[in-house]
């Protein structure tokens, strides 16, 4: 047995009816992991988010478990790139010796003018070997399919092509993956914040679901049961679209004219493994 094996079989474990239990999990990205879009002013950094409810179930399952007291971190950092996040964020993941990975990157890298999504996509893959390599189980997404949303439907071949090389990259790195691309539910904009961009906490809920489904792991999230949308008017339709022109486009815009990003001076919500409150 090799010392990863060994320090995989040290880390990991199984409650009583054989479902993996996690103490120790790092949550890394960009926006979409550090919550934005679901604010709750009791948190670090005024958010919750999905990784914050998949902390708080695994917390809960391990407790019945029983043995020592699970904890989270959560690094993600709004407004990074997939360089940035490798750059910044796997030395101090690693440090902390997770059981459980979670990372999603590349949906701001997908916003840019231009990228060589070989050369991006092929050092993400270097990064989930040294994560899986470490003992820890890892899950990666793919990107979201926004074929059906204005304005971010002109990404949608971009988003495709890079989905098709991260699928057997994470393959080939022993990943898990989490498909965003082919999820169910998405394509309502009850599930999106004012933005469009980032979920609500409908989106969040709905994702934490997603998320622990693929571990295997018990849970008491419940999936989202909305009725149908009510129809806008096109008076309506103008007014959000002149909303969200405000609110989201034009700083958006500023923002990249100036070389700036949402992220500047914001730290990580959990940049330690600590305690989860359930």
């Amino acid at each position: 047995m090799s010392d990863n094996e060994e320090s995989a079989v040290g880390r990991q474990s199984e409650d009583d009816g054989g479902q993996p239990v996690y103490r120790r999990y790092v949550a890394l990205g960009d926006s979409f992991t550090e919550g934005v879009g679901d604010d709750d002013a009791a948190r670090p950094n005024g958010l919750r988010g999905w990784a914050d409810r998949v902390a708080e179930q695994l917390a809960a399952h391990a407790r019945r478990a029983g043995g020592p007291e699970p904890a989270y971190a959560n690094l993600a950092v709004r407004g990074r790139l997939l360089p940035q996040i490798l750059d910044e964020q796997i030395e101090p993941a690693l440090e902390l010796r997770p059981d459980l990975v979670t990372i999603y990157a590349g949906g701001n890298d997908m916003m840019r003018p231009s990228l060589d999504l070989d050369a991006l996509v092929a050092r993400y893959e270097s990064a989930l070997l040294r994560l899986a390599d470490s003992g820890a189980r890892v899950l990666v997404f793919t990107a979201y399919d926004a074929g059906w949303a204005p304005v971010f439907r002109r990404l949608r071949g971009r988003t495709a092509i890079y989905n098709e090389l991260l699928r057997p990259a994470a393959y080939r790195a022993g990943a898990d993956l989490v498909d965003y691309w082919n999820m169910r539910g998405f394509d309502d904009t009850r599930m999106w914040g004012t933005d469009r961009l980032h979920m609500s906490p409908l989106g969040h809920t709905l994702m934490a679901a997603e998320v622990l489904d693929v571990l295997g792991v018990p849970h008491a999230v419940e999936r989202p049961q909305l009725p149908p949308a009510p129809a806008l008017s096109r008076a309506e339709q103008r007014e959000v679209d002149r909303e969200w022109l405000r609110t989201f486009l034009v700083p958006w815009a500023g923002r990249r004219l100036r070389g700036a990003s949402s992220g500047d001076g914001v730290s990580p919500k959990y940049p330690t493994l600590t305690a989860i409150e359930v």
